[in-house]
């Protein structure tokens, strides 16, 4: 789930190969006994470029990966083992060994990646390197099953007739026009305070809600993504600078300027048409939830989980992430285990924060730039 998180799976695109890169010869050789310069072994030679729909693959060494030596990668490893419950012919060779090392202390696993994988720096088919960090997280909000004071605003599963009619009403008709009030009717899921809230939840694509049933007792659930109305995604926080409204198109810039404005919420709101459908998905009881399944089918780890383009990194690849900014600096081990419309190109990557208030304070304000490099098998 992305910035808005999808819900397709798909393969890498068969990779295509150009000529291997040359070992590059040493620009100092050490005297030997007799004063003679002794040669060193050669460097192996990297393996050919691969070229995937969207980007380019180029081998590097590992020296080129920054913090290699210092990241945790077992706190990675998790998002790993989840991807490994799915994995890609790639991959199949591999995941056996991947849970093995489950506990295996954080030098073995680095050791065993450098043996057994190769890492390849992600760049444009234009050889551009740099691309764009942005990050997404799971709100949790409050709900009432039913309609009630103060929670009125519906959450809805997908309408019968959403197949009927391409594309479905837009978010503006569904609230004002009769035939598509009365195609929802039945559907709500739960009721939320605040539509701004409504709208958070539809663009992250998935939440956690605890709902307060007709018998007073609360429990937590998932209402996780289902369908869209397939309108085209507006930014509400774009069209606020390109009105001149704001300056800082953030969600905390924009819910400030919501409450300075609270009778044009819908002026703003009907800006973006695209709506999100959910389901509803239990959750185990006293333990805390896993991460909401991403668009490989499985779930999202926080802070070790990304969103790519799988045109230009299929699903289930061990990614390393650069990206240095005001707000953070990361370099470390995540997994390609997510898409959405708004993701796309070589290096662009939506980071996923995981769940609640905090998270959703870090995503609203991330925007970095970013260099990928995959890990992929020998």
């Amino acid at each position: 789930m992305a910035a808005i998180v999808g819900s397709l799976v798909g393969c890498s695109v068969a990779p295509m190969l150009e000529e291997p890169a040359k070992p590059s010869p040493s620009a100092t050789q050490p005297e030997g006994r007799q004063g003679h310069l002794s040669p060193l072994p050669p460097l192996p030679p990297l393996p050919p470029t691969i070229m995937q729909a969207a980007s380019r693959w180029v081998p590097v060494p590992w020296s080129d990966l920054p913090g290699l030596e210092t990241d945790a990668l077992n706190e990675a490893w998790p998002a790993w083992l989840q991807s490994c419950t799915r994995p890609s012919k790639a991959w199949a060779t591999l995941c056996p060994q991947v849970r093995q090392l489950a506990s295996a202390s954080v030098p073995k696993q680095r050791q065993w990646i450098v043996e057994n994988l190769q890492a390849y720096r992600v760049e444009s088919h234009t050889q551009q390197r740099d691309g764009l960090l942005t990050a997404y997280y799971e709100p949790v909000l409050d709900a009432t099953r039913l309609a009630s004071p103060g929670f009125k605003v519906p959450l809805y599963a997908p309408p019968t007739n959403l197949n009927q009619r391409k594309p479905w009403y837009t978010r503006q008709e569904m609230e004002t026009q009769a035939q598509a009030r009365t195609a929802l009717r039945g559907k709500e899921l739960v009721y939320l305070a605040d539509p701004v809230d409504a709208m958070v939840l539809h663009i992250q694509g998935s939440g956690l809600v605890n709902v307060r049933e007709p018998n007073g007792n609360q429990r937590m659930v998932r209402l996780a993504f289902a369908a869209t109305n397939e309108q085209p995604y507006k930014s509400i926080g774009r069209w606020l600078l390109d009105q001149n409204l704001i300056r800082d198109a953030s969600w905390p810039g924009i819910k400030a300027w919501i409450d300075r404005n609270p009778s044009r919420v819908n002026e703003l709101l009907w800006q973006n048409p695209r709506v999100v459908f959910f389901k509803e998905e239990a959750l185990p009881a006293g333990t805390v939830p896993p991460g909401p399944k991403g668009a490989q089918g499985v779930p999202l780890t926080a802070e070790r989980s990304i969103a790519v383009d799988r045109n230009s990194i299929p699903y289930g690849t061990p990614v390393w992430l650069n990206s240095s900014g005001p707000l953070s600096k990361l370099d470390r081990l995540v997994l390609a285990q997510d898409t959405g419309t708004a993701i796309v190109g070589a290096v662009r990557a939506d980071y996923y924060a995981g769940s609640g208030q905090a998270a959703g304070e870090f995503a609203g304000r991330m925007k970095q730039t970013l260099q990928l490099w995959v890990l992929w098998p020998r």
